[in-house]
């Protein structure tokens, strides 16, 4: 009796996933759950050759993002294709993420260095006290509404009842009064 070759063990692995994926997609949660069960050590085995340079640490997480994503994109699967070509489709797509992901940041371990790092908490550039003595050099209503509005935190809306303004107004008049606070800002008082 002789052995099949690796071709039709591929065929017939294909046929009874796709039949598989199938009958899950009319509602059979058993031969889903067969094809789940059945992937998942292919994918292992995909995954890890495509995470050699990278490691095995996240083979186990690649598989479950690829089982992830079957489950979640089975109605795009269509049923007279072949089932490899679209699970092979969106596996390569983990794993191009995962290496994507792995190659934009290094990755160090930072609980030793808590105790060595300093605590630097920042100072605001500029104290309450220079932001009154800025708003201060502005004139008008242009005072009124800045000080209302970015120094107290007053709405729009509230800031035009009590100046007796539109809102339009009060926006173009904050508009103004910042542009014109930046200018005094960067110019020191004579």
């Amino acid at each position: 009796m002789s052995q099949p070759n690796r071709s039709e063990g591929a065929k017939s692995r294909e046929a009874e996933w796709a039949a598989w994926m199938r009958a899950g997609l009319a509602g059979d949660m058993a031969a889903y759950r067969r094809l789940l069960q059945a992937l998942t050590p292919a994918l292992r085995g995909l995954v890890r050759r495509g995470l050699t340079q990278s490691g095995n640490a996240d083979v186990e997480d690649v598989v479950q993002e690829v089982l992830l994503a079957v489950h979640l994109k089975r109605n795009t699967w269509m049923s007279e294709q072949p089932f490899s070509p679209w699970l092979n489709a969106i596996a390569r797509h983990k794993l191009i993420d995962v290496l994507r992901r792995k190659g934009r940041r290094g990755e160090v371990p930072i609980y030793d260095l808590i105790d060595i790092l300093p605590d630097t908490t920042e100072r605001p550039e500029t104290s309450h006290g220079e932001v009154s003595r800025l708003v201060s050099r502005l004139e008008g209503k242009q005072k009124d509404v800045v000080n209302s509005v970015s120094v107290d935190g007053t709405s729009i809306r509230d800031t035009a009842a009590k100046l007796n303004m539109s809102e339009g107004a009060v926006r173009v008049t904050l508009h103004r009064g910042l542009k014109k606070l930046a200018a005094l800002y960067r110019v020191p008082e004579a």
